[in-house]
């Protein structure tokens, strides 16, 4: 029953985030089972609840290859520069005329973003000596605050009319999702997901360190850079549509650990259910806690992950290494 709480969970939370919002539904179970009848319902909260799922799992899958690529607790898509690549691909195509918020020409430039950014932290964590995980996580952060001083000063210095949906976009909000960036963003969630599903078992290996993982016939750069490029597509996917969201790729593949172990296959769907969990609670919270206004989902998701995070290692310290 404990391992099948987070899906149980996501069910439910699921159906609040269909049901409860700004404006009560007339006849909710009517409107839901005639597809297309209530505007609000099918036009709005169906197609936003569907994001927050697809986005959450994605940006969970992303924490789980950034911590199995680098081999490191501590590694997730914002620290190693991936979510601010993602979002400086997207501000900059945006900016020049070439795409729209949330488009999927910004999709395709906030996952090429994401592919430079990593590449750009591993190749520069690793110019002197073997790859190190402490320089890979200082280079990381360096190469985070750079992109995303970037894309500060960009968004600062823009005054035209779309400046303002990139800076409600970079806070983090699923308000605007449409059917076209959910297509979008749920390729990049099956692209970078199947590769994730194939490296899992290597990731394993790759755990009990380079060399080890060599020794036991993995080719180490090749894994490396399929989990760099799942890591790409679904960090950048879904910043790209939905803007920054805090902790998710950190906490998620943690909690997933501490309840179903340190095997990489067993963590792939798990932590996706987990991290999709995380991102509807948040957006249910985020949209009902101060109407009509809206809080930045970011803000709800480190509240929500930071506290289950520190519990959970405050139990339990020892989930990271495959046993």
């Amino acid at each position: 029953m404990k391992k099948l709480a987070p899906a149980i969970a996501l069910l439910l939370a699921s159906f609040i985030a269909v049901y409860v919002g700004a404006v009560q539904i007339d006849n909710f179970w009517a409107a839901l089972l005639s597809p297309g009848s209530n505007e609000i319902l099918w036009q709005i909260r169906i197609p936003r609840v569907v994001a927050g799922l697809i986005v959450g799992a994605s940006l969970a899958l992303a924490g789980l290859m950034a911590q199995g690529a680098c081999n490191n607790a501590l590694a997730e898509p914002s620290i190693l520069g991936t979510t601010a690549g993602a979002s400086l691909g997207t501000v900059l195509a945006v900016l020049t005329g070439l795409v729209q918020v949330g488009s999927v020409g910004a999709i395709v430039c906030g996952a090429l973003g994401a592919l430079v950014a990593t590449s750009l932290t591993f190749k520069l964590a690793n110019l002197r000596s073997q790859l190190s995980s402490f320089a890979l996580i200082i280079v990381g952060i360096a190469v985070s605050a750079i992109f995303t001083a970037i894309v500060g000063l960009l968004s600062a210095m823009v005054t035209r009319a779309d400046a303002r949906s990139i800076s409600f976009w970079n806070f983090g909000s699923l308000a605007l999702i449409t059917r076209e960036n959910l297509m979008g963003i749920t390729i990049t969630a099956i692209i970078g997901g199947a590769i994730a599903w194939k490296i899992s078992p290597s990731l394993d290996r790759l755990s009990l360190g380079d060399a080890t993982a060599f020794h036991l016939g993995e080719d180490v750069p090749r894994v490396r850079f399929l989990a760099l490029v799942a890591l790409s597509l679904l960090a950048g996917g879904a910043v790209s549509t939905v803007g920054s969201i805090a902790f998710i790729g950190l906490a998620a593949p943690h909690i997933a650990r501490f309840i179903y172990g340190p095997t990489h296959r067993k963590l792939i769907l798990h932590t996706a259910i987990i991290g999709a969990l995380l991102v509807v609670v948040a957006d249910t919270l985020s949209r009902t806690l101060a109407q009509p206004g809206e809080l930045p989902i970011g803000l709800v998701t480190s509240l929500i992950g930071a506290p289950v995070l520190i519990a959970l290692v405050s139990v339990k310290n020892n989930v990271w290494k495959t046993q």
